[in-house]
């Protein structure tokens, strides 16, 4: 017998006693396979302002939608339930998983984005973003090494939230995983598009084991560098280039033997 599906509403009231404003968006669905949040997805707006951001996510047939967005003077709207499936990755994947958006929840932080100055996140949005997050993952029991950024789960597509994001600071409030980077050395500037080797591999495969959606091929491909980079903005946002340097792979496995669930 087939299950009936569980019917879908508009959010009506918020999840959170943080929330500012709601504003339904009809873009949702049930999270498909009887899946529950185990991510906490941050991504940047990358328009002009969060009321077009808020526009954009709410209208009928944009075909985009999000769980919260965060303006930058703080105030944060609720547009979808965290109980359903919001539109806010696209085609991603992480730790093997590919439907992102019935594990996740969306939060639209607004920043106009790389292509238009990419400022940099001021206090009052910042202390909004802690303060949700923190409200997010204790209900959910978000762990830590599953707060991400657009960009780690769709690298080849996304760079938000990006290299200026306060991720250090969201660790030091108990919210995500971060290590304190291995610095960066100008007499190495590592290995490009075409390489191969061993040590390739070997990062290639720390970062699969870390989550990201990577095949160890032993050689620097378009994707490799897609993923390298977008570790970089989230993990060691000293230097971006998308090169696998001594730094890139030391910071990599302080993370890793960091995890709980580290085996060697």
């Amino acid at each position: 017998m087939t299950a009936t599906p569980r019917m879908v509403q508009p959010i009506s009231r918020p999840d959170s006693p943080l929330v500012d404003a709601v504003e339904p968006s009809p873009n949702i669905e049930a999270r498909r396979r009887g899946l529950s949040p185990s991510i906490l997805l941050l991504h940047y707006t990358g328009l002009e302002s969060m009321a077009k951001a808020i526009d954009w996510l709410t209208r009928e047939g944009s075909g985009v939608s999000c769980h919260y967005g965060i303006d930058m003077d703080g105030r944060i709207t609720q547009m979808v339930a965290e109980e359903n499936r919001a539109w806010h990755a696209g085609e991603s994947v992480w730790a093997g998983e590919t439907d992102i958006n019935s594990v996740s929840i969306g939060v639209e932080i607004h920043n106009p984005g790389h292509q238009l100055g990419y400022p940099d996140f001021p206090e009052a949005q910042m202390q909004a973003v802690e303060l949700l997050s923190r409200d997010i993952v204790a209900r959910h029991g978000i762990r830590p090494e599953r707060v991400l950024a657009h960009s780690d789960v769709a690298p080849a597509r996304k760079k938000d939230p990006g290299e200026k994001f306060h991720w250090a600071r969201l660790a030091r409030a108990g919210i995500g995983h971060w290590v304190v980077p291995v610095p960066v050395s100008a007499a190495a500037p590592g290995s490009s598009l075409g390489v191969a080797g061993p040590q390739v591999a070997t990062l290639q495969r720390a970062l699969l084991r870390y989550g990201y959606g990577i095949e160890p091929t032993g050689v620097v491909d378009a994707r490799t560098e897609a993923v390298v980079t977008a570790f970089q903005r989230h993990f060691r946002p000293q230097r971006v280039d998308g090169r696998i340097d001594d730094s890139t792979i030391a910071t990599l496995d302080r993370l890793l033997t960091a995890l709980p669930s580290y085996v060697t």
